[in-house]
């Protein structure tokens, strides 16, 4: 079954809506879907902005999953940009010509903290986010998708380390003040609210908005070479013995299915 729904509000304003059952988990065929939603966009002349969401109000993306080994991968064209097929898209996205905005109600960590993190704008619900990198608690792994990368350039090199180290979840009040979000804004608003940014900047010439943003980008994003060192060091510890014991008994918890360890997986990533 298909993970994205694609939405034409317009012809230059698509939502997209993720949907993987149970908890919204991110893997190998949600990257393949997000490759050929990623061509069309960057080939599409009237395309202006893209809302990202999620069908289920308590996960946007829980993380990532973790019983996935990207098999499924060995059939697809080779990414794009010579990096980790996560890392490739992520790279991508965040690239994109046109403007990429999340709005998040629910849980991210882990892989979904670092898709948000590729997009340009992240609005989110201030009474039902937690976002967070929980990969240190689990096993005391380092984030691979990025998020070393982009975070000290989105919040400041203390908050950085105070979230990925930390490894807890952030609600979102704090996730704004941190600057980790754009703006928190009332759940019974967020959906008018974000639709009306969309919709105001889906008004705008696609080709100054791509302009505007390649600008902003050569300031802000990192440098490809950032990445490559982080995802290896990501995979070096899911191979290691700390994270295999913390895997095994987190999923005997109930890891990737509704309950409460993922409901609060940032504070209790540390019990196994």
């Amino acid at each position: 079954m298909p993970q994205f729904e694609i939405t034409h509000e317009s012809p230059s304003f698509w939502r997209v809506a993720f949907d993987n059952p149970p908890v919204n988990v991110f893997g190998g065929a949600a990257i393949i879907e997000l490759r050929a939603l990623l061509d069309a966009a960057e080939n599409d002349p009237e395309l202006t902005v893209i809302v990202f969401e999620s069908a289920n109000p308590d996960y946007f993306i829980a993380h990532w999953d973790l019983t996935d080994d990207l098999a499924r991968l060995a059939d697809e064209p080779p990414p794009v940009t010579g990096q980790q097929p996560f890392v490739d898209m992520l790279i991508r996205l965040s690239k994109l010509s046109v403007l990429t905005i999340s709005k998040l109600r629910g849980r991210a960590r882990g892989a979904g903290s670092e898709f948000l993190l590729a997009t340009d704008i992240r609005f989110a619900s201030r009474e039902r986010t937690l976002i967070g990198q929980f990969e240190m608690g689990a096993g005391s792994v380092p984030p691979g998708g990025g998020a070393p990368a982009r975070l000290p350039r989105l919040v400041g090199r203390g908050r950085a380390l105070e979230i990925l180290v930390g490894a807890q979840d952030f609600d979102g009040d704090l996730a704004e003040r941190y600057g980790y979000v754009n703006r928190a804004v009332p759940d019974a608003d967020l959906d008018a609210f974000v639709t009306a940014f969309a919709t105001r900047v889906s008004a705008f010439d696609r080709s100054s908005v791509a302009e505007l943003k390649s600008w902003v980008d050569a300031i802000t994003l990192p440098d490809n070479g950032e990445f490559p060192q982080q995802a290896a060091a990501f995979a070096a510890h899911l191979g290691g013995p700390r994270y295999q014991s913390w895997a095994a008994h987190a999923f005997e918890a109930g890891l990737q299915q509704p309950g409460d360890l993922e409901e609060r997986l940032g504070a209790r990533s540390v019990e196994f």
